[in-house]
């Protein structure tokens, strides 16, 4: 069997069909096409463009391939010249005929079919991208990593993921159609430049927001691609390089790392059992902190501190950052007002999301600042990513105005309080170190004896069927907080928590001996 052709675009010249033929084809582009330039017959042409496509997967092997009808119709080309390439495709076995269904990729020959210049390398001098690309200046920074299918192991204690079946997928998918029916299907499909869905913004002054104190009009409020993208807007509008940004320490390590992109320079400061240690802001222009359950260790910032910070920020010019992270799931006690709520919180820049509990994939979010600078934000916004899908913010606007929003985080909130007290129950019983875990988040941070690595603990735990989250990298000095780490509750089933903690226990145990 012969080779296919390497290029998808097959050079080739006028057979003897010629004219007629020669003109269409050369003013054809289709998947698959031929030059009327070589003395190569255009059949011959045709197969092996057809057979290039196969190898590379250019034709999805599970459906038929194009008639001959419609390859002469879009080829220009002459029914006989089609078949003439197909039977020769036939007879060498690439391609097979199915009665009444036409022509299908020869699945048993599929593996055995070769680029023609397989074996030999291209003359063609490999680019040094190295030349092209600056080096990032976060380049020596920690970052998170995951476990890429930490879903077939059998004890997943991943932080940031959630359980796929408490996913409201029956509302959803209500919500998806609504959102393609009148009068909504316009604010599906529109081009917004950079408007966001004003249904969406209206349920979010009027059912998210008020849920956490929060007063804000349509114009306070901007929808985001997530948190992520409402902090690397932040980051490009409101620091320069060298600005001083105070973090949290340990704290959300790809915040960290928006900021150092952006040319600011970083600040840790301390955290405690009551969250961030207020510093004098003075020399700080910028302070970021996740106040309702501090990450990673889900502490809440108490009162008391959230006045002497709002309170420093007036006093030294500079704003704030209030990451509302998981602010949702509180399981004892009432949940705590947002920073953003409180009385002189002007200069406080609120991010939420729905993607910490809904579904991480969906990447929507919000942010609720002053409108002058979601004004900015505004405008950035259009610049790099236009708007956030419209289909996607309508759809979001009509589950929560269904109902089905908040009928979802009650239930979510149940769901997780059970997950989360048969954890720390578990936690108590076998670790060998006492585990004290905040009543909120959906993750328990753990730091154990000094002579626990957590980067061993996390490679022998894996290897075990234990997914879990190094701590170090949390920390500004990593290599002196390696006995860290962190177990997520989202996403594991209930029935598999207390056998993946007593699992974990037994690699602790072996670690520590």
């Amino acid at each position: 069997m012969r080779s296919p052709a390497s290029p998808s675009m097959v050079s080739g010249g006028t057979g003897p069909q010629g004219g007629r033929e020669a003109d269409a084809a050369r003013s054809v582009r289709t998947l698959v096409s031929v030059s009327p330039g070589s003395s190569e017959p255009l059949y011959r042409q045709l197969r092996q463009a057809l057979e290039h496509q196969i190898f590379t997967g250019g034709l999805n092997p599970n459906l038929p391939l194009p008639s001959s009808r419609e390859l002469a119709r879009e080829l220009g080309l002459s029914r006989n010249t089609v078949n003439a390439a197909l039977e020769e495709l036939q007879a060498e076995g690439v391609i097979e005929s199915h009665a009444r269904r036409g022509f299908f990729v020869n699945l048993r020959m599929l593996r055995g079919l070769r680029p023609a210049n397989e074996g030999h390398p291209s003359q063609e001098q490999p680019v040094d991208w190295s030349r092209h690309m600056g080096r990032r200046l976060d380049a020596d920074m920690p970052e998170i990593t995951k476990v890429r299918d930490w879903a077939s192991y059998p004890y997943p204690f991943v932080a940031g993921q959630v359980d796929e079946k408490d996913f409201p997928r029956l509302g959803w998918a209500k919500a998806l159609r609504d959102a393609l029916d009148p009068p909504h299907l316009h604010f599906s499909l529109r081009d917004g430049v950079d408007e966001d869905d004003p249904l969406l913004v209206q349920m979010l002054c009027q059912q998210v927001l008020p849920a956490r104190g929060i007063e804000a009009r349509p114009e306070n409020v901007l929808i985001t691609s997530g948190s992520q993208q409402g902090l690397d807007l932040l980051a490009h509008t409101i620091m320069e390089p060298g600005t001083v940004v105070g973090v949290e320490d340990p704290g959300y390590v790809d915040a960290r790392h928006t900021f150092v992109r952006a040319g600011a320079a970083l600040c840790p400061l301390p955290v405690d059992a009551a969250g961030l240690v207020p510093p004098p802001l003075a020399g700080i222009g910028l302070l970021y902190l996740t106040p309702s359950h501090h990450s990673p260790t889900n502490v809440t910032l108490s009162g008391e501190r959230r006045q002497q910070i709002l309170a420093e920020a007036r006093a030294a010019d500079a704003l704030v950052i209030e990451d509302d992270y998981d602010a949702e799931f509180r399981y004892r006690g009432k949940p705590t007002p947002a920073l953003k709520a409180l009385p002189n919180s002007g200069r406080v820049i609120y991010l939420g999301s729905f993607t910490k509990f809904l579904a991480p994939g969906l990447r929507l979010g919000y942010l609720v600042a002053d409108a002058e600078l979601v004004a900015e934000l505004r405008n950035q916004r259009r610049y790099r990513l236009r708007h956030i899908s419209g289909h996607l913010q309508r759809s979001m606007a009509l589950l929560i105005e269904s109902g089905q929003y908040r009928r979802t985080v009650r239930r979510r909130r149940t769901q997780l309080q059970r997950k989360w007290a048969t954890l720390t129950e578990a936690l108590g019983e076998v670790l060998p170190w006492p585990v004290e875990a905040p009543p909120g988040g959906v993750s328990v941070w753990l730091r154990g004896p000094e002579e626990l690595d957590c980067v061993v603990l996390a490679e022998r735990a894996l290897a075990a069927g234990v997914v879990i989250e190094r701590g170090d990298v949390f920390f500004s000095r990593p290599e002196q907080n390696r006995q860290c780490f962190r177990l997520g509750f989202a996403a594991i089933d209930l029935a598999a928590i207390r056998p993946g903690v007593e699992q974990l226990g037994r690699v602790i145990n072996e670690l520590t001996r």
